[in-house]
């Protein structure tokens, strides 16, 4: 079976390990349930940044209108798609991807030369951390 341009096996990964969470969850024992619940949207916003990327390299679509899609702002679109296998060769010095880095990435991807790295340890989403114990 051929595989289309817009086959992502890392969004395919992300959707699958999230449903696999989900279905470990028994809803009869929320203590036992939030760890699984939070594994599970962990994966699901990495296959959200994936399809972004996606969306924005393959089809075209522009970094506003991918992030409207997926309830973000603009400004919050670029660090996502930095994190990504897609986009993150693609990224700026600062630590984002903007509408150059999607640019070049779509020229490399018709010359055949897309170039793709394993994001780094941001790829993690941001977790709230209590400063204080009061």
């Amino acid at each position: 079976m051929a595989t289309s341009r817009n086959d992502d096996p890392s969004l395919a990964a992300s959707v699958d390990t999230a449903r696999a969470a989900l279905d470990r969850v028994d809803p009869t024992r929320p203590v036992e349930a939030l760890p699984l619940l939070r594994e599970a949207q962990e994966h699901v916003i990495r296959a959200i940044d994936e399809a972004m990327a996606a969306a924005v390299t393959t089809e075209g679509t522009t970094i506003r209108t991918a992030g409207l899609l997926a309830g973000l702002t603009e400004n919050a679109v670029g660090p996502r798609l930095a994190r990504t296998r897609l986009l993150a060769a693609y990224r700026s010095e600062s630590g984002r991807v903007t509408a150059a880095g999607v640019e070049r990435a779509r020229y490399d991807l018709e010359e055949g030369r897309h170039r793709t790295i394993a994001p780094d340890g941001q790829s993690a989403p941001l977790r709230f951390r209590a400063r204080r114990t009061t």
